[in-house]
């Protein structure tokens, strides 16, 4: 028997695995695992993770010089630094800074995750890079999709049935959700902007005029950056 990849369609049923067993991905395209990799490939020092707007707050009260970043339902935060569009994330802002981000979804889906034996952040932007690592390990793998507030979307899926495309003939034994994460990706990858437009998230960043940030989002191969959890904080992997 080769390594499994499953994936997690959404992150109520994360209880449902014994994470210890597995390297995670965490999946969430918009826009969080998107705006992390595209940091740290631009030379952010560390971003911390963290479930609540007050833990982010806490960190600037202890006197950090830290970037705080905080989105709840697709908008900045009042009060922080930036929220996570990835064009917050560039050189110019955030090289050698350690930002902290609470996100809707995909900070969450992350910390229920803390005890796998390797978190990792995935996005279409860096999608090759962390397939070919993940080939390296030939370790279990779960691929966590963030969702929308514990329910299943079809972005976060889509990306993992890429990843599934590109480890299906590696040797790695796949779950019916990944399996069926990967059909929906037949179905999408002539036009990933096209079928995505039918999203419910497509439809939320609309409304917040930020469709620039749903096309970066769905970039391929933008960056060979791997964010990876270190401690509290996610690094480069190096």
């Amino acid at each position: 028997m080769g390594a499994r990849l499953e994936v997690c369609l959404t992150p109520a049923l994360i209880p449902l695995y014994k994470v210890e067993d597995y390297i995670v991905v965490i999946i969430d395209v918009f826009r969080a695992t998107t705006s992390i990799s595209y940091g740290i490939e631009n030379g952010a020092e560390a971003i911390i993770p963290v479930s609540q707007i007050e833990e982010c707050s806490a960190y600037l009260e202890k006197g950090f010089d830290y970037l705080l970043a905080a989105e709840r339902n697709g908008a900045v935060v009042e009060g922080f630094d930036f929220g996570n569009s990835p064009f917050s994330y560039t050189k110019e802002k955030v090289a050698g800074k350690t930002i902290v981000l609470t996100t809707t979804n995909g900070t969450h889906a992350l910390h229920l995750s803390r005890n796998a034996k390797k978190i990792i952040a995935g996005a279409f932007i860096n999608l090759t890079a962390v397939c070919n690592w993940l080939k390296q390990q030939n370790e279990n793998t779960l691929l966590v999709c963030s969702g929308w507030k514990n329910n299943f979307n079809l972005e976060d899926t889509l990306f993992a049935g890429a990843v599934v495309d590109q480890l299906k003939g590696h040797g790695f034994v796949v779950d019916d959700p990944a399996i069926a994460a990967n059909d929906l990706f037949q179905l999408a990858k002539g036009d990933l902007n096209q079928y995505l437009k039918k999203t419910s998230h497509s439809d939320r960043l609309k409304a917040l005029g930020i469709e620039a940030d749903i096309e970066f989002c769905l970039k391929v191969d933008l960056t060979t950056a791997i964010p990876v959890l270190d401690g509290d904080k996610l690094v480069r992997l190096r």
